[in-house]
């Protein structure tokens, strides 16, 4: 069931984009960007959104850090033999000692509370209320998925932190596993770098 939901959110953000004319959206290989790392046969980069430019086009037309929350890319390249398995690999924003797990897409909408109810005079004509602005099917459909990576292949996705961007921010990495030996790489220290 799982399974068909991430498939189903998938399915519904590629026929969004088609519908409105935008391209999928692809990163640059991992290599690419000044920061990226070498751990073994994975080649990963990190990368932080946070002006209207780079967040709009790809969140429905919202910038999630005017919300408090800081989406950050994750690009991950298997340059060598073995799959590598992802279903236990552990994600954390860190910067010092300040350290931030990421909030799944699904919980992002608690991250807007309600307001508080008005205690003044009623209108005598209801008037439309504001929607949640992260209740947006690209928030679900852009964030990382992928539970292994198979020899050559790459994989990429966001995970979303509740935090504003920090100074010499990296996102900490462990968990990723040969899939034959099951041996854990070596932890990750990716630091988060812009996309330009």
């Amino acid at each position: 069931m799982r399974i068909v939901g991430k498939t189903l959110i998938v399915s519904l953000g590629l026929m969004l984009a088609a519908a409105t004319g935008q391209a999928p959206f692809r990163p640059k290989p991992a290599d690419s960007y000044p920061s990226h790392q070498k751990v073994g046969p994975l080649v990963l980069a990190a990368v932080k959104f946070e002006t209207d430019e780079e967040t709009k086009p790809l969140f429905g037309g919202v910038n999630p850090n005017e919300h408090g929350v800081l989406p950050v890319l994750l690009i991950l390249e298997n340059r060598g033999e073995e799959t590598l398995m992802l279903d236990g690999m552990r994600v954390v924003f860190q910067a010092g000692r300040y350290e931030v797990q990421p909030t799944p897409a699904r919980e992002l909408p608690s991250v807007v509370g309600p307001r508080r109810p008005g205690m003044g005079p009623r209108a005598p004509i209801p008037l439309p209320k504001k929607k949640n602005p992260l209740v947006k099917v690209e928030f679900d459909a852009r964030a990382f998925g992928a539970k292994t990576l198979l020899k050559g292949e790459s994989a990429h996705g966001f995970f979303y932190f509740e935090t504003r961007y920090r100074q010499d921010a990296i996102l900490y990495i462990t968990g990723i596993r040969e899939g034959v030996s099951g041996k854990e790489l070596f932890f990750a220290e990716a630091p988060i770098d812009s996309p330009r």
